[in-house]
C-alpha cells in the first residue's frame, strides 16, 4: 500500500470511527441502552457504508462515469430498497422488544412516512460518495492536465534552447569570419574565447536555473569577444553588478540582446555606441541596452534572425506576469527595456 493510499485508508477509518463514536459522545455521562444505539444507528451506518463504498468503488466508475445513469439509478433504487427492508427485518425479529414511540392518539408514525424518511437518509451516502469521486476524479484530470502542460512546456522551453545553441554558435563563427583576412590573430583569439563560451552553453545551461553570477560572467566574455571585431569607430561601454551570486535565472536570457544590439548597432563607416547596463533592485533585474540604429537589409546575413523572437517566448513561458519587455527607436538609437522577477 503506497503513502497515498494509506493517507485515504486512515481518513476514511477515521470517519466510521467518529461516526460510530457519535452516540457515546452526545450521551456522555447518561445511562445508554445499547440494543437501541445498535438498531437505531450502528445498523443503519452499516447500511451506509454498504452504499457509500458499493458506489465508491464499484457503481460510479462502472455506470455513472459511463453516462449510464439510468442503470446507475436503478441499481442504487434496488440496494436501498434491500437495505431498508433489511433493516426492517433485523429490528423486528432481532430487535423487538424495542418499541416505537406512540403519538398521543397511540398510534405510531404513518409507514408511508417512515419509509420516505429512511429512503432520504439513505440517499445521504450514495450522494456523499458522488462528490467524492467525483472530487477525486477532478483533481486527478487537474494533476494530469498540469503534468502534461509542464511537460509541453519544458519541451518548447528544450527546443527554444537548442535553437538559440546554433543560433549563438552561427553569429560568432560569421564575426571570427569576418576578422580572418583582417586580423588572423584577432581571430585567432576569438576561436579561443569563443571554445569557453560554447563549454558554457553546452555543459552548464542544460539545467532550469543558474547563477546570475555565471551569466553575467559569460555575458562579459561573449562583449569581449565582439569587441575584437568592431573598429575604434565603435564605443563599447558594459557595466553589470559585482555580485549576482543570490540570484537565480534562467539561463541565456540576456545574450540575444547583446548579439542586437552588436548586430544592428555596428556601422563599418560611421561613428556608433553600444551601452549595455544591468541593475538589481531587491529580487528585480533590469537590464538595458542601448545602440545606434543601423537596420540591416534583407540581404544581411550575419544573423538568423530568431534571437528577440526566441527571447520573447521564452519570456513568456518561464516569467509569464514577472516581466516587462519593451523595444523602441529613439532619436536613432534602439533601447531595449527587461525587467525580471527572479521570485
Amino acid at each position: 500500500m503506497d503513502k497515498k493510499n494509506k493517507i485515504t485508508f486512515f481518513s476514511h477509518s477515521l470517519v466510521w470511527l467518529v461516526l460510530f463514536s457519535i452516540p457515546y459522545i452526545l450521551s456522555y455521562g447518561q445511562e445508554q441502552n445499547i440494543n437501541r444505539v445498535i438498531a437505531h444507528f450502528w445498523i443503519p451506518v452499516l447500511f451506509y457504508a454498504v452504499i457509500f463504498y458499493t458506489n465508491y468503488f464499484v457503481l460510479i466508475d462502472k455506470y455513472l462515469f459511463k453516462k449510464e445513469t439510468l442503470l446507475f439509478i436503478l441499481i442504487n433504487a434496488l440496494i436501498i430498497a434491500v437495505c431498508i427492508t433489511a433493516k426492517e427485518q433485523i429490528e423486528g425479529n432481532v430487535f423487538a422488544d424495542l418499541s416505537i414511540p406512540k403519538n398521543s392518539d397511540g398510534n405510531g408514525p404513518p409507514l408511508k412516512m417512515m419509509i420516505y424518511v429512511q429512503m432520504f437518509s439513505y440517499l445521504a451516502p450514495l450522494l456523499f460518495s458522488i462528490a467524492v469521486k467525483t472530487t477525486k476524479r477532478w483533481v486527478k484530470a487537474e494533476t494530469e492536465r498540469k503534468e502534461a502542460a509542464n511537460f509541453k512546456l519544458q519541451s518548447e522551453l528544450q527546443h527554444l534552447h537548442y535553437q538559440l545553441q546554433p543560433h549563438f554558435f552561427f553569429n560568432s563563427l560569421n564575426n571570427i569570419y569576418a576578422m580572418v583576412d583582417i586580423s588572423p590573430e584577432k581571430a585567432k583569439t576569438s576561436i579561443h574565447s569563443l571554445s569557453k563560451l560554447m563549454r558554457y552553453m553546452l555543459y552548464e545551461t542544460n539545467v532550469e536555473e543558474v547563477s546570475l553570477t555565471k551569466e553575467i560572467e559569460f555575458m562579459s566574455k561573449y562583449i569581449e569577444l565582439m569587441k575584437l571585431r568592431v573598429s575604434e569607430k565603435t564605443i563599447v561601454n558594459y557595466s553589470f553588478p559585482k555580485d549576482g551570486s543570490s540570484i537565480k535565472i534562467a539561463p541565456l536570457l540576456f545574450i540575444s540582446l547583446i548579439e542586437n544590439a552588436f548586430k544592428h548597432g555596428v556601422s563599418a563607416s560611421q561613428d556608433s555606441t553600444i551601452d549595455i547596463t544591468m541593475t538589481l533592485e531587491d529580487n528585480k533585474v533590469m537590464f538595458i541596452t542601448k545602440n545606434n540604429n543601423f537596420p540591416k537589409n534583407t540581404q544581411d546575413k550575419s544573423g538568423s534572425g530568431i534571437g528577440l523572437q526566441n527571447l520573447e517566448k521564452r519570456l513568456q513561458l518561464l516569467y509569464a506576469g514577472k516581466y516587462k519587455f519593451n523595444t523602441k527607436v529613439e532619436n536613432e538609437y534602439f533601447n531595449v527595456n527587461l525587467e525580471l522577477e527572479t521570485v
